[in-house]
């Protein structure tokens, strides 16, 4: 199968790195995307929003034949979210990783610090500390070493979704800074952030502990997680 892995904020396609080995053993074809804005450090960042990263990835699965799995990472989830909204026929699973599906009219974070047209990797200390679990010293160098910024306007733009069906498309939830009987929970509980979750219909839940980078505290891992969620 043909596999679209799309990375969270401050990162390219490189940060996948480590982790499509695993796929690839299974015999999928990978594809993972530099999202517009995210090319290189010096790259135009002006004007470009959620709905243009969407667009690339939506102008990358139309180019290719059958069935397709779409996998995002925290802020990719978005992205992931919106190419399924547009092409529900054509995605065969949908694969949140340490992230959830947002609602129409919510924004990905509007709450990271922006300089100009772009949100810089913040200090360490803005995170929580759930999501620097496994990170040491070395990893977070690394992370550092190689983030890039995030066009602004794709961190606050509303997502906007028009189709129902995405909710029937199978959906797998890989679960790393809180367990999935936590995400239970606040499902039961009807909580707002995961209203959207909570109306998809055929959810699986993985549990993979480890902070919210999982592809660089736990990469073999995480593959071998993503892996079995495609053969499923």
């Amino acid at each position: 199968m043909d596999v679209i892995l799309i990375p969270g904020f401050w990162l390219d396609a490189s940060s996948w790195n480590e982790v499509t080995p695993e796929l690839e053993a299974a015999g999928h074809r990978v594809h993972a995307v530099t999202l517009p804005g995210l090319e290189s450090a010096d790259a135009p960042r002006a004007g470009i929003g959620l709905e243009d990263h969407i667009a690339a990835v939506v102008e990358l699965l139309d180019g290719l034949d059958g069935p397709v799995a779409i996998l995002g990472h925290s802020g990719g989830g978005a992205v992931a979210q919106g190419v399924v909204d547009r092409r529900p026929d054509r995605v065969a699973r949908l694969v949140f990783v340490d992230a959830a599906p947002i609602a129409d009219g919510d924004c990905v974070n509007d709450e990271l610090p922006v300089v100009g047209d772009e949100v810089p990797l913040p200090d360490w200390s803005v995170f929580e500390a759930a999501d620097l679990v496994d990170l040491d010293d070395a990893l977070r160098d690394r992370f550092r070493s190689r983030a890039l910024p995030h066009p602004a306007a794709a961190a606050s733009d509303p997502l906007r979704l028009h189709d129902e069906r995405r909710h029937d498309v199978p959906t797998t939830v890989v679960c790393c800074e809180f367990p999935s009987s936590q995400v239970h929970e606040w499902i039961a509980a009807g909580v707002p952030f995961v209203r959207e979750l909570a109306a998809h219909r055929d959810v699986a839940y993985v549990d993979l502990p480890t902070g919210h980078w999982p592809q660089f505290t736990r990469p073999a891992e995480l593959g071998r997680v993503l892996a079995d969620a495609l053969a499923s």
